[in-house]
C-alpha cells in the first residue's frame, strides 16, 4: 500500500463529496435535480471578459509570466483597491494566484508554523479549517448563532486569542451566511486585532454582492495600524462570474507577499496567462455586468428567504451579501422516513435530494450542524420548484 503522509491524512473528507456524487449520479440516469449546492453564479461570464482572453490567445499570449503576476493586472488591482476600498498598495505588495482559493492557500502556508492557532468564527467556508490543518497549525472555531446574525464580537474574539494565535478569519459578506459586518463592528474587531499584535485574513471574495442599505467595508481601511496587518484576498469568480478561470489575488505587508510569491514559485508558478488579460478588463470594465447579476441575485434573496420561512419550523436570516441563506432545519432531525432517521443536517440533505430530488449542503460541512446552505444563483422558476419539492418531502417526515 502506497505511503500517504500524515498531513494528508490528517483532513477531513469533503462531507459534501456523498451528496455532490449522489446528485451527478442522479443526474446521469436521467433525473431531474434542482441544485442549490452550487456555489457559482448561472450568469455567463461578460462578453467584453472573454474577448480579452481570447484577443490575447489569438496574439501568442500563452507563454510564462512572472510568477506574482502580469504588471498590468497587478496595476489593475492596485487601482481597484484603492478606487473601492481606499486601501494604498504598490504593486509588490499584490500577488496574482489561481483563485482566491489558491491564495488563501498560500497566506496559511506563508505565515502558520506547527502549532500555531489560527482563529475560524463559526459558521465558516467549508475549506478554512484543513487549510490550517495541512499547515500543521491548530484551527480555533469561534461558535456564533442566528439571533447575532452570525457575526463574532469584540469580546469573543479577544477570548479566543491565546499567546499561540497568529492570525484570525474574517469573511464579508460571508459564505455560508451572507452576514456583512458593518464598518463600525469591523472596527472593533481590528481595535483587538491590534492590540493582541495578530494578523488579519480577509476574505472579500463577495464584496461587490450586498443588498439594501448594506455597505461592504474593507477592515484593511480601518487604520494603518490594521492595514499593516491585514491580508485582503480577494478574486474575479463571483463577481464576475469566472469561476472556472481560476484568477484570484492577495493584497498585504510587503515582506508576506514576497514569501507567499516565493512559495508560489515553487507550486504552480504563475496563474493562467491569457485568463489574466481577462482579469484586467473585468476590472475596468464590467460595472453595468456585475450591477446586473447584483440586482437579480437580490431579487431571488427576498424570494427565496420568503419561501424558506414559509416552510413549517424552518427559520431564515435575510442575507445582506454574497448568493447564499442558511436556514434552520433543526426542528427535523431526529425525525424518520421508511424507519430510517434523520440524525443531523447530512442525514437531512442526503434525503431531500433522494425524496426531494433537491440538492443542499448541510450545515456540518460550515460547522453549523442545525443548519442548511442555499445558493440562490438560479433562476427564479428552479428556486421555487426547489422550494416546494422540499416542502413536500418535509411533510412526509414522521
Amino acid at each position: 500500500m502506497a505511503k500517504i503522509s500524515a498531513r494528508v491524512n490528517g483532513l477531513s473528507e469533503s462531507v459534501t463529496l456523498a451528496i455532490d456524487a449522489k446528485a451527478k449520479a442522479m443526474m446521469a440516469e436521467g433525473i431531474d435535480v434542482v441544485n442549490f449546492a452550487a456555489g457559482e453564479p448561472d450568469f455567463d461570464t461578460p462578453s467584453q471578459v472573454k474577448e480579452a482572453a481570447k484577443k490575447a490567445l489569438d496574439e501568442g499570449k500563452t507563454k510564462y509570466v512572472a510568477s506574482g503576476g502580469l504588471p498590468a493586472l497587478k496595476d489593475a488591482i492596485v487601482e481597484k483597491l484603492q478606487k473601492d476600498n481606499g486601501l494604498t498598495y504598490k504593486p509588490g505588495q499584490v500577488l496574482v494566484s489561481v483563485g482566491a482559493k489558491h491564495s488563501l492557500f498560500n497566506v496559511i502556508m506563508t505565515i502558520v508554523d506547527r502549532g500555531d492557532e489560527v482563529i475560524i468564527p463559526a459558521p465558516f467556508w467549508v475549506s478554512y479549517y484543513d487549510m490550517v490543518k495541512a499547515a500543521e497549525g491548530t484551527p480555533v472555531i469561534v461558535e456564533t448563532t442566528a439571533e447575532a446574525n452570525f457575526k463574532m464580537t469584540p469580546e469573543q474574539l479577544e477570548a479566543a486569542i491565546t499567546p499561540k494565535t497568529v492570525a484570525v478569519f474574517i469573511n464579508s459578506p460571508s459564505n455560508p451566511t451572507g452576514a456583512v459586518y458593518s464598518e463600525a463592528e469591523l472596527r472593533a474587531l481590528a481595535d483587538v486585532i491590534v492590540r493582541k499584535n495578530i494578523l488579519c485574513i480577509s476574505d472579500e471574495i463577495y464584496e461587490k454582492l450586498v443588498y439594501g442599505d448594506t455597505k461592504h467595508f474593507s477592515i484593511a481601511s480601518a487604520g494603518d495600524e490594521i492595514f499593516a496587518r491585514t491580508l485582503v484576498v480577494n478574486g474575479f469568480s463571483k463577481a464576475f462570474s469566472m469561476t472556472g478561470w481560476r484568477l484570484g489575488y492577495t493584497a498585504g505587508p510587503a515582506d508576506i507577499l514576497s514569501a507567499m510569491n516565493k512559495l508560489q514559485s515553487h507550486s504552480t508558478s504563475n496563474a493562467t496567462s491569457f485568463a489574466q488579460f481577462g482579469g484586467i478588463v473585468a476590472l475596468k470594465d464590467t460595472a453595468e455586468d456585475v450591477e446586473k447579476m447584483r440586482k437579480a441575485f437580490d431579487e431571488r434573496r427576498q424570494y427565496l428567504v420568503g419561501a424558506l420561512n414559509q416552510l413549517p419550523d424552518v427559520k431564515c436570516n435575510m442575507p445582506d451579501g454574497a448568493f447564499y441563506a442558511f436556514p434552520d432545519f433543526s426542528a427535523y432531525h431526529g425525525k424518520s422516513f421508511n424507519g430510517e432517521v434523520l440524525k443531523g443536517s447530512m442525514e437531512l440533505a442526503k434525503y431531500i435530494l433522494t425524496e426531494g430530488k433537491t440538492s443542499i449542503v448541510p450545515g456540518v460541512a460550515f460547522g453549523a450542524e442545525k443548519h442548511q446552505r442555499f445558493s440562490y444563483a438560479t433562476s427564479q422558476e428552479l428556486l421555487k420548484k426547489g422550494v416546494e419539492r422540499i416542502g413536500e418531502a418535509l411533510a412526509n417526515l414522521k
